[in-house]
């Protein structure tokens, strides 16, 4: 099947070389010259493990091309998936600008029939104005009768880290179809598209546009309320000498719970929770309807990610200066470049701010994390003479007042403890992901505070 993906960035580029690897030949557009050059010349401008691979396999065998020529791009395929992205507006709405050009490109230059795909994480009734925008342009261009298209929701529940083993193997394809004729043709297209994924056991979700676009809200919002949670409920365990780690034990143990997502930490970041939760919050005003509990949930997170910053301060005083302290990770998450709403930027931030050095490592993160924390101290551009980046973790910790652990890589799982000690000058660790025992550090000789662990 020929298929078209309007966007390269982190869905467009996943969705586009896993469709190409089973069998499609998949056009992929996006406006951004230079990086439609970087992926024809073999690059790959995000990081997400497997991915490059897939690429270079694909555009080996001519199933996937890269391109900026829009009218290309429409006349390629009758399925025209739109995967822009959809940031966060000022009042926390989400902004449509880049999926309504894209719809108005399709209208533009198609001269057959369309099924085009929302695969952007979009508001409820977007697709509304997708097919609003499609059809002004059809007006303009056709007196009688126009092509015909007929606009679908395809949420995306990829994780990154994971995406291509998520978009591969996915627990769920949710498909948002309209009742009328066209709608079930294009449902037809969709299930033939997603065949191979469903040999196994049936995995699509049929449904009305509307439920389908809210499916995908709905589900990232589930997952922070359940992170900012366990957070305050870990902030509580610090208070009264509980551990948290035992208490996410034994809930997860009861079914109607489970233990995904009940880690605590420094709250969640990326291109997803954050600005998906303040959509969702914006869409209930818009509807009259206040999310108290959502708005509960990103109080939280904008407040834990201060956590590991009061640790500091608890321990050292507010007055940083003189003082070096190591930071392993950088990302949101590990196994991804990503530093959208990182809870690693508030450290940075606020203890070079508060006279601190900073020597900072990452395993892939660290030319992104340049960029963005140059951006956030842009009012204070002296501060970045205060920071570097080691090419190991050992190398960032030489000399170090304490150690923070913000992104929980796997390469910081089984330190050598007695070389990190000796390399240290004061043995503080400050743990934001909870990787050790608290006794099994303090029994190293190390001054231990994780989160939620009664370690203060």
């Amino acid at each position: 099947m020929n298929i078209t993906i309007i966007g390269t960035g982190y869905v467009g580029l996943v969705a586009g070389a896993c469709l190409a690897d089973l069998g499609n030949h998949v056009f992929c557009l996006d406006i951004d010259q230079s990086k439609i050059d970087l992926l024809n010349a073999g690059g790959v401008p995000i990081y997400e493990p497997g991915l490059k691979e897939v690429i270079e396999r694909n555009i080996d065998a001519g199933r996937l091309t890269f391109s900026t020529n829009v009218a290309a791009s429409v006349a390629h395929a009758s399925v025209q998936f739109i995967a822009v992205g959809t940031p966060p507006d000022e009042d926390g709405s989400a902004d449509l600008q880049y999926v309504l050009a894209a719809a108005r490109n399709v209208g533009r230059h198609m001269t057959d029939n369309k099924v085009v795909v929302d695969k952007s994480t979009v508001p409820v009734g977007t697709a509304d104005k997708v097919s609003a925008a499609i059809q002004a342009e059809l007006n303009a261009r056709f007196a009688s009768a126009s092509p015909t298209f007929s606009v679908v929701s395809n949420p995306e529940f990829l994780k990154e880290g994971a995406a291509v083993e998520d978009f591969t193997r996915p627990d769920r394809i949710v498909l948002g179809v309209a009742a009328d004729a066209a709608g079930q043709q294009a449902l037809a297209i969709l299930r033939q598209l997603y065949a191979p994924f469903n040999r196994n056991h049936e995995r699509t979700r049929v449904m009305d546009v509307k439920s389908a676009e809210f499916t995908k809200y709905a589900a990232n919002a589930m997952l922070a309320t359940r992170i900012s949670f366990m957070n305050e409920l870990a902030n509580l365990a610090d208070q009264v000498g509980a551990d948290i780690e035992l208490v996410r034990q034994g809930i997860g143990s009861d079914p109607r719970i489970g233990y995904s997502f009940l880690y605590a930490g420094t709250g969640y970041g990326g291109s997803c929770f954050p600005k998906d939760v303040q959509a969702l919050i914006r869409t209930g005003r818009e509807h009259g309807q206040t999310l108290r509990m959502l708005e509960a949930v990103e109080a939280v997170n904008h407040d834990q990610k201060s956590v590991l910053v009061n640790k500091v301060f608890a321990r050292f005083g507010r007055d940083l200066s003189g003082k070096t302290f190591a930071l392993w990770g950088l990302a949101f998450k590990p196994n991804t470049d990503d530093m959208r709403d990182a809870p690693s930027r508030v450290v940075i931030g606020a203890l070079l701010r508060a006279g601190a050095r900073i020597v900072a490592h990452d395993p892939v993160a660290e030319h992104e994390a340049q960029r963005v924390v140059a951006l956030d101290l842009a009012d204070a551009p002296a501060l970045l003479e205060r920071i570097e980046f080691a090419a190991k973790p050992m190398q960032a910790v030489q000399g170090a007042d304490a150690l923070i652990i913000v992104t929980e890589w796997k390469a910081y799982r089984s330190p050598n403890l007695a070389a990190l000690k000796a390399a240290m000058k004061t043995p503080v660790v400050i743990d934001g992901r909870n990787l050790f025992e608290p006794d099994f550090m303090a029994a190293a000789g190390f001054q231990y505070a994780g989160i939620g662990r009664n370690t203060h």
